[in-house]
């Protein structure tokens, strides 16, 4: 992958980033939607961004972490099967690693093909062999394609289904991302969910309207503020934890 110099036109926005010309293109990656993801790197630094937004680095990633472990504490079923939407830099991958115990399945459903590709070529070092777990297999395509094969189940297929796909249920990055948080996407994510199990979201920000929607779709649901980043004061993100009966 070619890499070229890149002026800091988008800047990054978290703080750990270093606001200089040291940015640096790695590569491109463009959505079915037409949009174009941009992996860049200023230093140690590494970000993935769409239209000067953000979407994950490799400083600031507690929530990330957040959405597996806290779902594992909840769950209390340390072998079961655990489906991510949404590799990114593999934070929430390593947290499922983690909680989850020897005999777990981990299903990572991926887009983006590059976002793969990144991860064994200029992210391996944050990968940190995450992927060659035994535990772990990948599927490259639409998680809520997954998610529907699953609900073919008439006992569930899933313990736990953690999504991070998005800047949160309002299809930030993808429009079609909302076929999984409307109805239908969340009756599919109930019907895949084995009884007990828990559907969690990870969100930039609250969304009463969402937790509305996964109520009327029959959870059970907690929502939880998290920090943002280490050590974070004020700014938070939102985890939803939506339990099936």
């Amino acid at each position: 992958m070619a890499q070229t110099s890149l002026a800091p036109a988008l800047p990054p926005a978290q703080d750990g980033w270093r606001r200089s010309s040291d940015i640096r293109l790695i590569d491109k990656a463009r959505l079915p939607d037409g949009g174009e993801l941009l992996l860049l790197q200023s230093g140690d630094a590494f970000s993935i961004e769409l239209d000067e937004e953000e979407l994950m680095g490799n400083t600031d990633y507690v929530s990330e972490q957040d959405l597996a472990h806290m779902t594992a504490q909840r769950l209390g079923r340390p072998d079961g099967a655990v489906l991510i939407g949404g590799l990114g830099m593999g934070f929430t991958l390593g947290a499922a690693l983690e909680a989850w115990g020897p005999k777990a399945r981990i299903c990572v459903a991926e887009l983006v093909p590059e976002i793969l590709a990144w991860a064994r070529g200029p992210l391996a070092h944050v990968m940190a062999g995450k992927l060659d777990d035994p535990r772990v297999t990948v599927t490259l395509g639409d998680v809520h394609d997954v998610i529907a094969q699953g609900a073919k189940n008439r006992e569930g297929t899933f313990d736990a289904i953690l999504l991070d796909v998005d800047n949160g249920p309002d299809g930030f990055v993808q429009k079609e991302n909302d076929r999984l948080y409307g109805p239908a996407g969340l009756a599919a994510a109930h019907a895949a969910l084995r009884p007990g199990g828990i559907l969690t979201v990870w969100s930039a920000d609250p969304d009463g309207s969402f937790t509305r929607a996964l109520l009327e779709a029959g959870f059970d649901v907690e929502v939880a503020l998290v920090p943002a980043y280490e050590g974070a004061r004020e700014e938070q993100h939102c985890l939803w934890f939506a339990r099936r009966d």
